[in-house]
């Protein structure tokens, strides 16, 4: 019988490590997530696409605007 307290405790501290590596992932993707979030935006980082656009309506870039 004194051989199946070798597995059991082998378990137990596979899973503790197991435990631990999680736990230093999730704090290490907190602490990333949060210097992300911080940090001041680069003037490259805005998509060029949208660049200078504002909430609401847009003006009509070709000018057809002009009633008659």
């Amino acid at each position: 019988m004194a051989n199946r307290t070798r597995p059991t405790l082998e378990k137990r501290a596979k899973e503790r490590a197991r435990q631990e590596k999680r736990k230093q992932k999730d704090e290490r993707r907190a602490s990333a997530k949060l210097t992300r979030s911080s940090g001041p935006r680069r003037e490259g980082d805005e998509d060029p696409d949208i660049a200078g656009i504002t909430p609401g309506p847009q003006p009509n870039p070709w000018g057809d605007d002009e009633e008659i």
